[in-house]
């Protein structure tokens, strides 16, 4: 800039600030207009980030003693103050150094302030925020309803006061069968069959639509079709890693899946399910069950960075049951909400001693196979430290943070309580079908080493009575044949193994019986009296397994010694090597046997014990967290769940910014009808199922999705439909493509919950789409080409549009092969006519089956062409060439062509718009 346009500029700003000067003090304040100018213009270089000049602005204190050349201002004296003459670039310091500088509004206002005495808040004031999300939600009173035609339903009031206040005109309602269809996708993500869709059509009554929400959210799809909903915003994730390594989440971490579904089959408050997905350890410590739900956290572990771990456990606590973003203060204070970045030091303190582990379930003792996973404490002592700038290899560690919630939830209660956990779950050897399992494997055991023994024994006696019964002519020279001294020393050695292995089989049975006695005795609530006298008899029967063990070993080791010397060639330095080998492994197996022996003999109280020993306190944390979150008195928890659940029956939220309803988040589009919710939520006791039936059965909900007449109107008002004057049209999820496709044909597997299956097989295998494996780098292809979830954050799915989608519907091998099917159901049901016959029921019912509703005219015309002509080609043979690649279908196509011609309308439908669309 040139020096004349420089001071144009300036007398002009000086113009500006001369008009401001003269602002009443109370029209400034420092949190509401100052802070936002400090932490959008000036926090990069002047906060806990970095502190250029020794200067933070990041906290009122920090603000008043200034940087290392003294205070920024003088209060009262904008003239005299460092802070205006940098911020006007009129002195030696230009700031900001970089970037647009400060507006002339924004300057005013950091004038005014300091001429009206620049008064800072206190640490209370400044931690006290004047926005609706920190401030517990109060039920809204209910505006009477202008349009006597419209609905009283509470939601419908609170809808129709904002198309009232914007002059907004509400569409008419859905078709029935289009709401059928819409409320079947919705609850439980499957399509109604043509009988469900007649029995509604049919049915007159006031009540006919309500029934059908009722079935539905009784229903166990009902808990499959939400819970896939509520894996997105906890971040569910099956076990992730290179080959067999596990790298992220765990394995088993299905059953945490398993838990969700069960939960909202139930109806269990969502306050609990909460609760148990942070603290069931500490709630619940004896119920397996609930046990599950703590996958929420293991979900998070991280192989290579513990920090890792906790960061993003302590990022999504607070994004999905808060919409807080609390890892934005983990390097510096928060740019806008008041939260310290010591707060979120202090809320990692919770999370500190976290640690998984494993639990055996009945009938599989190796975890590796099937377990528990599950968190607890494992170490209460450990401290936690702030990092500055986050970073963890500068800790601060002269000043240990204990656990805090934020200052800004100062109102919520909070009481943190140490935890004393059932001897059960501190051993988990003492739980009964641990116990009478281990004790009936080492009996099944002794049976098997049993009739081992006795088929040795019979084996060695037929080979005795074959070297007695040899033809004279072997018994003079020589007296048998070579073979016959072989194989009776064979069956002598076997016997022999088979011998000790019923003695250590015996052994063992007696030392786990030993030691399920010394188990109870030292784990009971005091230990028993005589618990170190069965401790040492355990650990005598364990040394006794050791020897029997040790001369079992040494047989087999004889054997392989003999098989050597047998297979020794002269000259032959591989075989000679492999003989003094096995003469080497029987002196060290000799030699284990007399150290065995020796061990015997020397009493000890150590044994092996049945599981891992855990600790006998939890600190009560994260339980004390969780009941901080779900207190009706925290103004964010309840809003966030009912904003989930509005946007997945509406297609838009009440809040846009999911994550965040924070400072930097949007507005809510209908604030009084969120905070409606919220309260509606708590008050019924935190029943989603109440929740879902209101909105289900609002009218807003059962609006029809065509604009009508009013749609100009409407549109230049709220062009997003914002505030519901129409039904959002919605594209079908990955789930629900692929499960809707496999319902129709009668081909989806109804069973509930399991093990996550290889997503590799998901054009084979008809389970519901939500049991297939889903992480990061394992999942379906053709799930994830319909925008599956991300499973490192998914508040809200994307949605696209691409020409994959219409491939994967046109070619994979899914929708051909449930094509081919349902059209063999619905000829089945609508008997073949003859060639030239109208095929007009088949296209109707084909329509009914896929789309829910009939065919237009036209419609109805081109599929009686498109089939006339099918059968025609497909009839000539001589017309058809084989595709010499392309999809493999499990379904063989028809051999009629008129079948034929029928199964490839039945895939045309299925790439219908209408059938990937909610309408």
């Amino acid at each position: 800039m040139t020096r004349p346009a420089l001071i144009r500029c300036s007398l002009t700003l000086a113009a500006l600030l001369a008009g401001s000067a003269g602002l009443p003090a109370a029209e400034v304040t420092f949190l509401r207009d100052v802070k936002p100018i400090l932490v959008s213009r000036c926090y990069r270089c002047h906060s806990s980030l970095a502190e250029e000049g020794g200067l933070r602005l990041d906290s009122a204190a920090a603000i008043k003693k200034g940087g290392e050349t003294g205070v920024i201002f003088v209060a009262g004296k904008s003239g005299d103050s460092r802070l205006m003459a940098a911020v006007m670039k009129t002195g030696d310091l230009q700031m900001p150094p970089e970037g647009d500088p400060l507006t002339p509004e924004q300057i005013g206002t950091l004038r005014s302030w300091i001429d009206a005495g620049a008064k800072l808040p206190s640490a209370e004031e400044e931690a006290k925020i004047d926005h609706w999300s920190f401030t517990s939600p109060v039920r809204p009173e209910l505006s009477p309803i202008a349009d006597s035609a419209w609905s009283n339903h509470p939601l419908d009031r609170l809808v129709a006061a904002k198309h009232a206040e914007l002059k907004l005109t509400p569409v008419g309602d859905a078709p029935k069968n289009l709401l059928l269809r819409r409320i079947y996708l919705d609850l439980i993500g499957l399509p109604p069959t043509p009988a469900e869709l007649q029995a509604f059509l049919a049915d007159d009554s006031p009540q006919a639509y309500e029934k059908v929400v009722d079935q539905l959210l009784a229903s166990s799809k009902y808990g499959e079709r939400w819970g896939r909903h509520w894996m997105d915003v906890w971040r569910y994730s099956d076990w992730d890693g290179y080959g067999k390594e596990i790298r992220e989440s765990k394995p088993h971490i299905w059953r945490w899946r398993d838990w969700i579904v069960e939960s909202l089959n139930a109806d269990r408050p969502y306050d609990q399910m909460l609760v148990d997905m942070l603290a069931a350890d500490e709630l619940a410590p004896d119920d397996p069950q609930r046990l599950r739900a703590t996958g929420f956290l293991v979900r998070n572990w991280y192989k290579f960075n513990r920090h890792t771990w906790l960061d993003n456990t302590i990022e999504h606590t607070g994004k999905a049951f808060l919409g807080v973003t609390f890892n934005c203060a983990r390097c510096h204070d928060h740019m806008y909400d008041p939260l310290s970045q010591q707060e979120y030091y202090q809320l990692r303190a919770f999370f500190e001693p976290l640690e998984i582990r494993t639990d055996r379930v009945p009938g599989q003792a190796d975890v590796n196979l099937d377990g528990l996973v599950r968190v607890y404490d494992a170490k209460a002592e450990t401290p936690t430290y702030l990092f500055t700038r986050g970073n963890d290899k500068d800790p601060v560690k002269e000043k240990p943070l204990p656990p805090q919630t934020p200052r800004v939830f100062r109102d919520v209660p909070f009481a943190l309580n140490p935890v004393s956990l059932p001897n059960h779950s501190v051993y988990p050897g003492l739980q009964k079908f641990v116990r009478d399992e281990t004790e009936s494997t080492a009996q099944a055991e002794l049976a098997k080493s049993y009739e081992a023994l006795k088929t040795a024994t019979s084996h060695l006696a037929t080979v005795l009575v074959q070297a007695t019964q040899l033809p004279d002519t072997f018994k003079a020279d020589p007296p048998s044949p070579p073979q016959v001294p072989t194989a009776i020393a064979d069956a002598e050695l076997q016997r022999a193994l088979a011998e000790k292995a019923q003695l250590a089989a015996e052994a063992n049975l007696l030392f786990v019986r030993a030691r399920l006695a010394a188990d109870v005795a030292n784990y009971s609530s005091p230990p028993a009296a005589n618990a170190k006298e069965l401790a040492l008899a355990a650990g005598a029967a364990e040394r006794m397994v050791a020897l029997a063990a040790a001369e079992k070993n040494l047989v087999q080791l004889e054997i392989n010694l003999l098989a050597a010397r047998r297979a020794k060639k002269i000259e032959d330095a591989k075989s000679v090597q492999a003989v003094a080998a096995a003469e080497t492994a029987v002196l060290n197996g000799v030699k284990a046997i007399d150290a065995a022996r020796v061990a015997t003999t020397q009493p000890h109280e150590n044994y092996t014990r049945l599981t891992p020993l855990y600790p006998a306190n939890s600190t009560g944390r994260r339980l004390a967290l969780a009941k901080w979150i779900t207190d009706k008195k925290n103004p964010l928890t309840a809003r966030v769940a009912v904003n989930h659940i509005w946007l997945r029956h509406f297609g838009s939220p009440l809040v846009p910014t999911m994550f965040d309803l924070g400072m930097n988040g949007k507005p809510a589009t209908n604030q009084p009808l969120l905070d409606w919710l919220a309260v509606e939520l708590m008050d019924s006791g935190w029943k989603m199922k109440h929740v879902h039936r209101l909105i289900v059965t609002s009218r807003t909900y059962r609006l029809h999705s065509a604009a009508g007449e009013v749609v100009a109107a409407n549109k230049s008002i709220d062009p997003d439909n914002l505030y519901y004057w129409r039904a959002n049209p919605k594209r079908m999820e990955a789930e629900v493509v692929r499960d809707a496709t496999l319902s129709l044909a009668g081909s989806l597997d109804l069973t509930l919950g399991g093990p996550d299956l290889d997503p590799a097989q998901g054009f084979v295998l008809p389970r519901r789409s939500l049991y297939f494996r889903n992480t990061k780098e394992k999942k379906m292809t053709f799930l994830a080409v319909f925008d599956s979830p991300n499973v490192v954050e998914c508040y809200r799915r994307s949605e696209s549009i691409a020409p994959q989608q219409a491939l994967a519907m046109s070619n994979s091998p899914l929708s051909l092969a449930q094509a081919r099917l349902l059209a063999k159901k619905l000829s089945e049901q609508h008997a073949v006519r003859k060639i030239g016959s109208t095929e007009a029921p088949f296209i109707a019912a084909a329509f009914e089956c896929v789309l829910c509703r009939e065919p237009t005219a036209d419609e109805l015309q081109t599929c009686e062409q498109f089939l006339l002509e099918q059968a025609t080609q497909l009839a000539d043979q001589k017309t058809l060439t084989a595709f010499s690649a392309g999809t493999v279908s499990t379904v063989a196509p028809a051999a009629d062509p008129r079948q034929r011609a029928r199964e490839n309308l039945m895939h045309v439908l299925l790439n219908h718009n209408d059938f990937v669309t909610i309408r």
